[in-house]
């Protein structure tokens, strides 16, 4: 599809109802799902936070549900190995060993939504065919190449506990556009709703109640290559983008302090390039959804802590905290380096 022949003011209206919808799905989560809507219009993978419960399956199963094609789930063990993912193997009716596709290929080219469910708990090896799924969106098995084109790949971990776990490395996280947290809302009215509305206790029943197919997976990656092309950016604006990228890497050469923080210390290694490219990616899908062809300053900051804390490498010492100081460095960072 050519971007030239995509009404992008109707796929607007078309996002803007897909968020409607999963609002009506995730009561009090009205962020987490501009945060979703975004990653699916600007065809990022996604890394998804929050303590058990609180509707990480309910949301990514709307979510599929809205774009069409086929949804499939893993767990995470500690004795996944990558085969799990490709092939399944058991023993039939005869006697005899069967092996058959795995959660990646069993669909084929129609997999539109990969979710791993704490994918901390299974080994590096799972982590490294992960790694190349997400960059080539391709996968090997019986002595051919799949091709997933329209793939997203969803992905939570288990942040309570800590045996058994393997935490994935920065250059997996990199390749995440996002890390989004799935929190329970704290409003009591919201609060007494989830507790004693029967509407939500049926999570099934509210998904069912998302249009299906209604974003059409298939026609995806070009309205994505649209909306790159036509949201448009000025020059203040990219020196500000650069200023921010740079104040990740070298905090205190933009006056970023912490207290109780050596800031000198603090950063091994700041935000790639990978990253900012993937930060202004999810801005300019802000942008659209707000109406606008010309990036501000604001779509940058509806998306920055989340495009960019899980890419920051710490120290040690402040690696082992990193939930108690990655937002405060963030926030500092945007206070600090002057906006346009």
């Amino acid at each position: 599809m050519h971007p030239e022949t995509v009404d992008l003011s109707a796929w607007r209206a078309r996002a803007l109802e897909f968020e409607r919808q999963l609002n009506a799905v995730l009561v009090g989560m009205p962020r987490t799902v501009r945060l979703m809507t975004i990653a699916v219009f600007a065809r990022g993978h996604v890394l998804l936070e929050g303590d058990v419960g609180v509707g990480k399956t309910t949301l990514l199963k709307a979510v599929a549900r809205g774009i069409g094609g086929a949804y499939q789930r893993i767990e995470g063990t500690v004795d996944l190995m990558p085969g799990d993912l490709v092939y399944h193997t058991y023993v039939g009716d005869d006697g005899r060993p069967r092996v058959e596709p795995g959660p990646l290929i069993a669909q084929g080219s129609e997999l539109a939504v990969f979710f791993f469910n704490e994918i901390n708990r299974a080994r590096p090896q799972v982590h490294a065919l992960l790694l190349r799924l997400m960059a080539e969106r391709t996968v090997s098995a019986f002595n051919r190449e799949y091709t997933l084109p329209w793939m997203q790949v969803f992905a939570d971990r288990n942040r309570v506990e800590r045996e058994e776990t393997f935490e994935l490395p920065s250059a997996a996280r990199d390749r995440f556009l996002m890390e989004v947290s799935v929190e329970a809302p704290d409003a009591r009215e919201q609060l007494r709703g989830l507790m004693f509305d029967t509407r939500f206790h049926d999570a099934d029943a509210l998904i069912a109640a998302v249009e299906p197919g209604m974003l059409d997976h298939t026609r995806l990656n070009g309205v994505a290559q649209c909306i790159q092309n036509t949201v448009q950016s000025a020059p203040a604006l990219d020196d500000y983008g650069v200023d921010l990228w740079l104040a990740t890497r070298r905090p205190a050469d933009y006056g970023v302090r912490l207290s109780d923080v050596d800031i000198d210390r603090f950063v091994l290694s700041g935000a790639s390039p990978r990253g900012v490219a993937m930060l202004a990616r999810a801005a300019r899908v802000q942008a659209w959804l707000e109406g606008r062809d010309r990036l501000v300053p604001e779509d940058l900051h509806a998306v920055f802590f989340e495009a960019i804390a899980h890419r920051l490498c710490l120290s040690p010492v402040y690696e082992t905290q990193r939930p108690l100081y990655a937002r405060p460095f963030v926030t500092e960072v945007l206070r600090q380096v002057a906006s346009p």
